[in-house]
């Protein structure tokens, strides 16, 4: 089967660095591609090479809308061709959640994230649940900021427990501030991707963006505000339950968590996990989890998640 490229540019794109692209392909549908003058060829069993034609012509509409093409993006590509859902990769794509300082745009690079997207667009509160690299935090960060711009909210809160991973913060050195700035550094991170170091620090200083641990939260109300609750499945069913009811009126709140990376005491119950059976009725309120095939950090990442899950599985059989 045959495919023509326009130019040399669109080989270029398509194929990435190295062809680490294409071999990301090859790999996936057990097909060879290759370059005939100005000819792309496939070859393998027939349904393999029909499938892999169909997420090439769709990559080189991506490419010819400026998108940026890799490995993982590929492999999600082909993930949804075998669904039968390849034409659902361009609504993904064609939604730009915010733009950074930099003027990246931040787009859904899953179902699952854009799914996630919309419940936070249209609901009150979300709980979002699912492995590390899915994104949760990224794009709520991205939301809230687009909200305060957009004047949708008067300021920004974000917070997460201080919940030791084998360490106590009496045993840190400094204040309170720079006992629990380990455990928030994360969200700054991502602040100041979004909207440079400079306007960060001038929120913070109106009092417009405030990042704090979660005990900080206790006897406050939270009215016209953007709460990102992040790592809730350290909380206790105690903080969560104070942490929600906090809300008031124009608030949208964000719920982000990984079930699997509980830091809590053992044979304590997180608040998050709780929450998600206590709400999953309430009108208004989104659960979305997300999974494997939502993770967007290094490939690496995907391969690690589904192997401790295939492990986990196999533990709780045997146990």
């Amino acid at each position: 089967m045959q495919l023509t490229l326009e130019n040399m540019e669109s080989y270029m794109s398509l194929f990435g660095l190295n062809d680490r692209n294409m071999a990301a392909l090859e790999q996936e549908l057990n097909v060879t591609v290759s370059l005939r003058e100005k000819e792309l060829v496939v070859q393998g069993e027939k349904s393999d090479a029909e499938l892999a034609e169909q997420v090439i012509a769709k990559l080189l509409e991506m490419l010819h809308r400026g998108e940026v093409i890799d490995a993982s993006r590929i492999r999600y590509a082909v993930a949804l061709a075998r669904e039968g859902r390849l034409e659902e990769i361009s609504e993904i794509l064609s939604d730009v959640v915010a733009i950074t300082h930099r003027g990246r745009r931040i787009q859904c690079k899953t179902l699952g994230q854009k799914e996630y997207v919309s419940a936070v667009r249209e609901g009150e509160l979300t709980l979002a649940v699912g492995p590390a690299g899915t994104g949760k935090t990224y794009l709520a960060m991205a939301m809230a900021v687009v909200a305060l711009k957009n004047k949708e909210v008067e300021r920004i809160v974000l917070t997460r427990p201080a919940v030791e991973a084998g360490e106590r913060l009496g045993f840190l050195p400094g204040d309170m501030t720079q006992k629990v700035d380990p455990y928030l550094r994360p969200l700054y991170d991502a602040l100041y991707e979004m909207m440079g170091v400079e306007s960060y620090q001038r929120l913070v200083e109106r009092g417009t963006l405030e990042v704090a641990p979660l005990a900080f939260m206790r006897g406050r109300t939270l009215a016209d505000a953007f709460v990102i609750l992040d790592e809730a499945q350290n909380t206790t069913t105690e903080q969560m339950k104070m942490f929600l009811t906090r809300l008031g009126a124009g608030s949208k709140c964000i719920v982000t968590g990984d079930v699997s990376q509980i830091d809590l005491p053992k044979g304590k119950k997180s608040g998050l996990v709780e929450a998600m059976e206590v709400l999953q009725d309430v009108p208004g309120i989104s659960i979305v989890e997300l999974t494997a095939k939502d993770v967007v950090r290094h490939e690496l990442v995907q391969k690690i998640v589904r192997a401790y899950e295939r492990y986990e599985a196999k533990e709780g059989k045997e146990a």
